[in-house]
């Protein structure tokens, strides 16, 4: 089993949730536009009209809101289906398509995302391999990503979950400059995990309290 650096990926204010492995791209975003209704294709019998203005025009036949939008050589464009009576747009369709598009553009880019990676050990974890680990650890923090380091014990071992206690007492304080703790060490079955989110001051390294125990060392 390869005890190795994973990713998981989660976008808040979004649905989707993508999770991958080492090397593997995320897949490109194909979502479209929900599809719209005007004109004749709106089978409602009156709408609320909005003109091209912006300025309210009331409540009117479906049938008249279409006329009164083809005079103007423009579209009726429903923009609120669920509303009672849906409310519909004189505008033309082209510019509306350009308009949602790019609302939804700007959606996108203020859409804040959260990146979990996970470092993963063995209780008996030797120093070059917790080195390599760490310093993984430490880049993604510093590029804004979370971590989350986990033991795995495997039989005999869950009687040694000290040993894995002292690895993330150690990741911990050998990121504290980079990294806060998020989710202190706690056991899920036979894991052992703690989660570090980036230090929001980065005014330098975290000082270390007065009196405070030697680092334990792993192995």
């Amino acid at each position: 089993m390869d005890f190795g650096l994973w990713t998981c990926d989660s976008h808040l204010g979004g649905a989707a949730i993508a999770t991958g492995f080492r090397g593997r791209g995320q897949r490109p975003d194909n979502r479209r536009l929900p599809p719209v209704r005007i004109n004749e294709r709106i089978r409602v019998p009156e709408v609320r009209v909005i003109g091209e203005e912006g300025e309210q025009l009331g409540v009117m036949d479906v049938r008249d809101a279409v006329r009164a939008a083809r005079e103007k050589g423009l579209d009726l464009v429903e923009v609120a289906p669920n509303a009672d009576p849906p409310v519909c747009r004189i505008i033309d369709f082209g510019k509306f398509q350009y308009e949602a598009k790019k609302k939804a553009n700007e959606a996108k880019k203020k859409q804040v995302t959260i990146t979990v990676k996970e470092v993963k050990f063995r209780p008996g974890t030797d120093d070059h391999d917790y080195e390599y680990r760490m310093k993984h650890a430490r880049e993604w923090l510093q590029d804004g990503d979370k971590v989350k380091a986990t033991i795995w014990f495997r039989g005999r071992e869950m009687s040694h979950r000290e040993l894995g206690a002292r690895i993330l007492e150690k990741l911990e304080h050998d990121l504290a400059d980079v990294g806060e703790v998020e989710a202190r060490p706690r056991m899920e079955g036979n894991q052992m995990f703690i989660v570090l989110g980036p230090r929001r001051h980065k005014s330098g390294a975290a000082p270390k309290p007065e009196g405070a125990p030697p680092t334990p060392q792993v192995g």
